[in-house]
């Protein structure tokens, strides 16, 4: 079994084919920043740099597996209200069927946010796969329930040539806190007492402190646990491509580390990611958590 990996990125899904041995032979993004460090994580892998609704599939190597994460940025309500540009970015999925299309690749496994099945166009594109010959199997998973120290759901298309949709056993790991990745005394921190501190996150971490302790997370955004915190004691919320979660330890804070973005990702610590924390924070945010992706592909392999 061989993998192509379109809109590869911080390389989730390469990361997680490679745990469960399968190889990736040619993997594509826009970004050449992205590019360079999937290349320098699996230098095995054939990379190209390219705007995927131009490629050439002849020049793809031949595979038995489409990896894919089209942009969700056009589909996540994290993105706030309507943008012009959104219609482009919700067009790349149709990349998928393009290469399905010449290749006719036995499986296809598409990643995207759980509203990428309200996407207007979403029935013409589903129904594009099955005119194919696939039949589509959606999973909604929470990568927490496979071991991750991260509440992420996302939405796992599993599209297979075959007359019904594919039935999947996914394995149920226990829930992992995020106090396990968290490197407390690796990381510089700052006073929660500074002048000009915004009152609305010393209210946050008021609110937090009476609910857990000296030990906590707080979100800079105003829903659901960036108005209580969050316990270290399970899973942290979903991660962004921006600066999302601060750590609090008694009266000092930091934000969440590169290294412990990672970690929480399900990222080896060796993974090479940009020096540049915001280039590496928007990578991370972006990418699909690897052991989710090996648990498809390993019971793929078992109904296969």
């Amino acid at each position: 079994m061989r993998a192509i990996d379109l809109f590869a990125g911080a390389g989730g899904f390469t990361e997680g084919a490679r745990q469960a041995g399968v190889p990736v032979v040619w993997a594509a993004n826009h970004w050449p920043l992205a590019v360079q460090f999937h290349s320098v994580n699996h230098p095995e892998t054939q990379h190209e740099c390219q705007d995927l609704q131009q490629a050439d599939w002849r020049r793809v190597p031949s595979h038995d597996v489409v990896l894919a994460s089209p942009a969700c940025q056009g589909h996540t309500p994290a993105r706030g209200r309507e943008r012009p540009h959104h219609d482009a970015l919700r067009s790349t999925a149709w990349a998928v069927v393009a290469c399905a299309e010449y290749h006719r690749s036995p499986l296809l496994l598409v990643e995207n946010v759980p509203a990428f099945e309200r996407w207007a166009l979403y029935p013409s594109w589903r129904d594009a796969l099955r005119r194919l010959g696939y039949s589509v199997a959606p999973y909604l998973v929470d990568a927490a329930d496979h071991g991750v120290p991260q509440n992420r759901e996302r939405l796992f298309l599993v599209c297979t040539r075959s007359r019904r949709p594919v039935r999947l056993r996914l394995p149920q790991r226990p829930h992992r806190p995020i106090a396990d990745v968290l490197q407390w005394e690796a990381h510089p921190w700052s006073p929660i007492a500074v002048p000009g501190r915004s009152p609305k996150t010393l209210h946050r971490i008021a609110v937090g402190r009476a609910l857990y302790g000296d030990r906590f997370l707080a979100p800079y955004y105003s829903s659901g646990s960036g108005l209580t915190g969050r316990s270290i004691h399970r899973p942290i919320g979903t991660l962004t491509t921006r600066d999302r979660w601060s750590v609090i330890d008694g009266d000092r804070m930091r934000m969440l580390s590169v290294p412990e973005a990672k970690l929480a990702m399900g990222f080896p610590p060796s993974y090479a990611v940009p020096e540049v924390r915001r280039d590496a924070m928007h990578l991370l945010g972006n990418a699909v958590c690897p052991i989710v992706v090996a648990d498809f592909l390993e019971e793929l392999k078992r109904v296969a």
